[in-house]
């Protein structure tokens, strides 16, 4: 969230146990899949023909306004979904740390936010098929604390940012609260790496490929550690929908196989292979 990835045997465990998890609860919604992607008329959307999907749309590369438009790996994924749905496809801006309640309550028909698929989430909503492995990763202020190149280094005289109902707030209160560090929380991930740039915390805990693209445009901000907690995001859906999920179950794999998610994931992450199980070529066996 490997060079960057996680590896292929994790990833197989993980889609193995989603799909367990969609068989065992299917008496409350959870759906592995099944419709025909164009089969839209047993997809009952909130609004006949749209696909309404909430997420926190500040959060690149995956969701985020550029030049007023709305861009993003998410937003390209969810768009070629739709497509195969034969749905017009909206979004709804929402706080992440309530994204779930409030899908559970339908305010929107799926939830698409690079969002870790984890048991508590799933207590909550189901998951469609994981469509992302992601890492969390620290970032630091160079030019305030050049020194800092790990987690391990921090004390109780730091402070770390970290985004309100995320894994790595899970991952900062699990391994660095204990140690005495402080965990400050935001609204949005951005915040976090503003008052970073101001020097008012010590670090950032946050996904990888978010980290990357915030210091990105901030020179005094680095990522100096990726953290592996094998992460894999998946799209979310309200437990008594299990036509929209396995609709959107059902495109995913479609958009997999004709190559437009590779293309997608070649423009959001170039020089990153597309993971085999996403349609990139098979990593060759050691010899």
């Amino acid at each position: 969230m490997r060079s960057r990835l996680t590896g292929t045997l994790v990833v197989g465990a993980v889609f193995m146990m989603v799909l367990s998890a969609c068989a065992s609860n299917s008496s409350s919604g959870n759906g592995g899949g099944g419709s025909s992607p164009s089969a839209t008329a047993a997809l009952n959307t909130l609004t006949p023909g749209v696909l309404l999907v909430g997420s926190c749309l500040d959060y690149k590369p995956f969701e985020y306004y550029q030049g007023g438009q709305l861009v993003g790996f998410d937003v390209e994924i969810m768009e070629a979904i739709a497509q195969k749905l034969n749905l017009t496809l909206q979004w709804k801006k929402s706080n992440f740390d309530t994204i779930f309640t409030a899908l559970a309550a339908h305010s929107f028909d799926a939830v698409a936010a690079a969002s870790t698929i984890k048991p508590d989430r799933l207590q909550v909503v189901n998951f469609s098929n994981p469509y992302y492995n992601a890492r969390q990763a620290f970032s630091v202020n160079t030019s305030k604390t050049p020194t800092i190149t790990n987690t391990d280094q921090l004390t109780s005289s730091d402070t770390v940012g970290v985004q309100k109902g995320t894994t790595g707030k899970d991952w900062a209160e699990t391994n660095l609260a204990p140690k005495g560090v402080q965990i400050k929380t935001y609204v949005n991930a951005p915040d976090a790496f503003t008052d970073l740039e101001a020097g008012n915390i010590t670090g950032v805990i946050n996904d990888e490929p978010s980290s990357e693209a915030e210091v990105s445009s901030r020179p005094s901000l680095k990522v100096v550690e990726a953290i592996d907690t094998n992460e894999h995001y998946g799209i979310a859906v309200a437990k008594d929908r299990p036509d929209i999920l396995a609709g959107i179950n059902s495109a995913l794999a479609a958009i997999i196989a004709d190559g437009t998610y590779a293309k997608i994931y070649n423009k959001y992450f170039p020089g990153v292979p597309v993971p085999p199980e996403f349609g990139g070529s098979p990593t060759p066996a050691s010899t």
